[in-house]
């Protein structure tokens, strides 16, 4: 079976996973809330606010004709207008999404950079100090607090030697750059805005570390425990036999078998790092959907409440999409 006709299957699948996600999402709003049109309109709406709310959404209509206009909705765009900013949820998400993706992609990049390299070398010199060390090291982050890793870096390299800002994605007497993916430092790369890109990021610098750190031991344990196992097959002796090198034999080899595992925790990871940057991004008052949803919170804004629970599901499921297409194509085996 082809790659195509795998991805398609793939997406197949999902369907099922994202009517469930919305259904959910619909009984929530709409049956174990006591009264939606209060919780969507905010509770200072007037009587006529609450009317025509319940006239927009039809509140007064049987469910499935409510199911149905709630699917519409989220189909053509209307994903319900937030009482606090006064704006469509869609609009705020679009809004603040980038900042996520930017700090979740530069999080996941770090992540890799430093936990499969490590899980080699410790996977080399097994039970020896150079993997004690990195064992060491990979528990240490994986069993710290995210917002213990945040707060030290903030007080360390933000407060006392002042090496990076401590907040927000750019500098405030800087003009942002032209809007393209909405993401900060790509956008004022690929515009030759030099100026925002060095701020942008240094900006990132802190929260994708402090995000980074709570998980690249994940990583780093999984690729240590995969090309342990991998070093033992056969195939790996015959390699030796062959008079392959080692470098050829562990990298070429070993690492690609390795790695079918550790992509499948990367794309659970990168769903995570998406919908779970609620603690840096307030920490760092990171403009994400992250700090996005703690004011939503706060200031009791359901409708933006929903829309961010749908997004993070959403983003959940294209996660792991994107982890089977990566592993589809380091294991053809997988597309039968």
């Amino acid at each position: 079976m082809g790659l195509v006709s795998y991805v398609a299957r793939r997406l197949l699948s999902l369907i099922p996973v994202v009517l469930g996600v919305t259904f959910i999402t619909f009984f929530i709003s709409r049956v174990v809330v006591p009264d939606p049109a209060r919780a969507w309109a905010g509770f200072r709406a007037t009587p006529q606010e609450l009317q025509a709310l319940e006239a927009r959404y039809h509140l007064n209509q049987p469910l499935y004709l409510q199911y149905f206009y709630y699917m519409k909705g989220l189909i053509t765009g209307d994903w319900g207008i937030s009482p606090t900013t006064g704006r469509p949820v869609l609009y705020d998400i679009r809004l603040y999404f980038p900042a996520t993706i930017e700090l979740a992609l530069s999080s996941i990049i770090i992540t890799v950079i430093l936990g499969i390299p490590l899980g080699v070398i410790a996977s080399l010199y097994h039970n020896r100090k150079v993997d004690h060390s990195i064992r060491f090291l990979y528990l240490t982050g994986f069993s710290s607090p995210p917002f213990f890793i945040a707060l030290l870096m903030l007080f360390l390299f933000g407060y006392l030697f002042k090496l990076f800002p401590t907040q927000g994605e750019l500098s405030p007497f800087l003009t942002p750059p032209k809007t393209i993916t909405g993401m900060y430092v790509l956008d004022s790369l690929l515009t030759g805005n030099w100026v925002d890109f060095w701020d942008s990021l240094r900006h990132l610098v802190m929260p994708s570390i402090a995000l980074s750190l709570t998980y690249f031991g994940i990583v780093t344990r999984l690729t240590r425990s995969s090309m342990l196992e991998i070093l033992q097959k056969e195939f790996i002796r015959a390699c030796y036999a062959k008079g392959l090198s080692k470098n050829s034999v562990v990298y070429k080899h070993a690492l690609r078998n390795a790695m079918i595992s550790t992509t499948t925790i990367l794309g659970v990871l990168l769903g995570s790092l998406l919908s779970g940057a609620i603690v840096i991004e307030t920490i760092f008052s990171w403009p994400g959907i992250g700090y996005y949803a703690t004011q939503s919170i706060e200031n009791f804004d359901f409708p933006a409440i929903m829309g961010i629970t749908l997004l993070f599901t959403l983003s959940v499921v294209f996660a792991n999409l994107l982890a089977d297409i990566a592993y589809a194509l380091l294991d053809p085996r997988i597309r039968v």
